[in-house]
């Protein structure tokens, strides 16, 4: 008489955590970073932004002869005009044209880094 021993395939349950916990060590090394990643593309895009709301001011400001100092209040629209399309803070801030001269600023400013 012959015994036959059969082993059926599987994976063990130690086997099992081991590969649960190196995807837990990946995701902790990666979620951070990702984080980071987006803040940074966050913070870049606003600048982009303010830049483009710096240039579209400074041509409206030629366009309707104003000197530096002007205030600017009210004449965000018109100024919008100069842009393909209101620019909107990625970061969820909001932007402040500021006069004549001086830089926008966005609302999240220096503490995000959202600076001109």
């Amino acid at each position: 008489m012959q015994i036959k021993n059969h082993r059926r395939g599987g994976f063990t349950l130690v086997e099992i955590m081991i590969v649960v916990a190196i995807i837990g060590l990946l995701a902790a090394i990666a979620i951070p970073n990702f984080v980071k990643a987006r803040t940074t593309a966050q913070k870049n895009a606003c600048i982009q932004n303010l830049k483009q709301v710096d240039s579209a001011k400074e041509q409206w400001a030629l366009e309707n002869k104003k000197t530096e100092g002007t205030s600017t209040a009210g004449s965000e629209s018109a100024i919008n005009a100069f842009m393909k399309s209101a620019p909107s803070c990625p970061g969820g801030g909001s932007y402040t044209y500021n006069a004549v001269g001086t830089s926008p600023s966005c609302s999240l400013g220096a503490s995000n880094s959202h600076t001109l």
